[in-house]
Parts: C-alpha cells; structure tokens; sequence
C-alpha cells in the first residue's frame, strides 16, 4: 500500500463489513490478540463485533504497517499506552495492513499510517501521520471532550484475558475511582472531593470522574444544612441565588431531579448579566452530577437553551 494524498475527509459508513462472524470456542475469548487492556488486534473474523462497540462507546482504529511505514508500528504502540491511560474512554482497534490486508481494504484505507475515530458504526478519519505521544495525547483529550459535549460518554470494559469481568447484573467499577467511593462511603466528602478532582486535573475528558466530582461537591454543600429553614429562605427571597440554588441541591439531593432543573430554569428567566451566569453554572454542575445519559439532562439542556436565547 503506496503513500498517497489522503482524499476520503469526513465520515465513511462501515455498514459494509458488518457480516457474520465465526464465534469464538466455546469458554475461550474471542480471537481478537489484544495486547494492552484497553486494545484488540482486529481481523476479518472480529471486526463486526469490535465494530458494535462503538455504538455505546468510541472505538478509536490505527491502520499501520511495520514493514512499510515503521514509525506506525510505533504510533501503534503509543496509542495502546494511552488506551490504558484513558481507561475505557475509547478501545483501540490495531490494523496491521501486512498481516491483514483485504480488512484495510475493505476499511478503504488510502495509505498508512491511518488514525480514524469509530462512532456508532461511523468512521471518521483524525490522522494521518504518526505524531509523537504527547500530541496524540492533547489530539485524544480534545476529540473526547467534543465526544463529551454531544453526549458520547460510554466507557470500554477492560479486554485483557486476566480482568475480572462483571456478572450480568453488576456494575464494572474501576479501580481508579476506588479512593474516591471509598472516602464518599466513609462520610469523607473533602476526600472524595480532592480524589476526583485529581483524576479530573490528570484526565480532564473523564466524563465520570467529572461526574463524580460534582456528585461530590454537590453532597458536600448540602451536609449538615437544615433544609426547612433554607427552604424558608428560599420563598421569601424568590430571586436570591444562593438561596434557590441551595434548594435545587437539596431538591436533587432528596431525588427531584425535574423540580431542581424547573427551579433553576426560571431563575435563569428572572435573572441577567453575572447572575444568570452564576444561575447556568451551577445547573450545568447539576447535569454534570446526574449524567449526559439522563433523559431528564437532555430535556434540562434543552429548557436551559431555551431560557438564555
């Protein structure tokens, strides 16, 4: 596969390489030769599943050939280290073009090395040359925090052969968050605080570790508050935002989500210049705790919308 102008921009419909595939042996894994817990070695006989992942969370392909372009084969590696350092934010998926190459035909790969974001069975093409590790870095936190803004927040469950995987009807934690969870069970909220906040500052596109921390903060503000009186507090001084937006927490606390949002949606409305931005700041840090995957989020996103403009 010769070097030549990249000439596919924008998103490439995979639709195409969704055939069936061989199932794995019985008890065994499936023949995907990942290396890194985060990555899997893609071919002809695993690509239509790798490629069903993506429509919960980004699969992110590197199409390389150590034979004819070895700084790729390197690209390759860096990316697999950054795969586990992103922790299931995105899972890679390794094309060796000398190994496999009616796949990297078959993905219409122009030339190597190749750099494509998977999302929901689309390709969307990012590189095409290989860039030293801390570009790919800074590349990978901003596309995931574009990712993050339209809602695309699954994370990967690890793929290594010795992760402990979840039972059906348990929830995968990871690890990372262990300190965090620990200090919340604890009743340590400035711990728990501090835990996600250096997970935020090490990856800021960690949508849940960004979750967390305003959970975190969230149930920080409300302890020890004596709700009756700021609920009092609140009525009589209707346009107070410290008080309403003490209630909010409370209300969101105490599980009303929706009178929360609808709460501080009309504040928005009858407040102006720093004010209204204070109001939106903290709803945002609301919708931040509960989740981009919360129906009641997206209708909140839209009511706020509606309300600045």
């Amino acid at each position: 596969m010769s070097q030549q102008p990249f000439s596919r921009p924008g998103a490439v419909d995979l639709s195409a390489l969704k055939r069936p595939v061989t199932p794995p042996p019985a008890g065994g894994a499936a023949p995907s030769g990942s290396a890194g817990a985060y990555s899997v070695v893609l071919d002809e006989r695993n690509i239509q599943a790798e490629l069903e992942a993506s429509m919960s969370a980004p699969v992110l392909l590197v199409v390389y050939s150590p034979t004819q372009a070895p700084s790729s084969a390197r690209m390759a590696d860096d990316l697999e280290v950054l795969a586990d350092e992103f922790a299931g934010s995105f899972l890679l998926g390794k094309v060796d073009v000398d190994t496999s190459p009616q796949l990297a035909q078959a993905l219409q790969v122009p030339s190597v090395p190749l750099v494509a974001l998977v999302v929901q069975g689309r390709m969307m093409p990012l590189l095409q040359d290989a860039p030293p590790l801390a570009e790919l870095r800074q590349l990978l936190n901003q596309v995931l925090q574009q990712m993050a803004t339209q809602g695309v927040t699954g994370r990967h469950q690890p793929r290594t052969a010795g992760a402990v995987a979840a039972e059906p009807d348990e929830e995968y934690v990871d690890p990372r968050y262990a300190p965090a969870q620990d200090a919340l069970a604890a009743g340590d909220l400035d711990g728990a605080v501090a835990e996600y906040q250096k997970l935020v500052d090490a990856n800021p596109a960690d949508t849940e570790a960004a979750g967390g921390l305003a959970m975190a903060r969230l149930l920080r503000r409300t302890h020890d508050v004596d709700a009756s009186a700021a609920r009092a507090a609140a009525a009589e001084r209707r346009d107070d935002v410290d008080a309403q937006t003490l209630v909010a927490d409370l209300d969101l606390v105490g599980g009303h989500v929706e009178d929360a949002i609808a709460r501080l949606i009309d504040l928005v409305r009858r407040t102006a210049g720093e004010e209204r931005d204070q109001v939106r700041t903290h709803l945002l840090g609301l919708f931040a705790a509960l989740g981009n995957d919360d129906p009641r989020v997206l209708k909140g996103r839209q009511q706020l919308a509606s309300a600045l403009f």
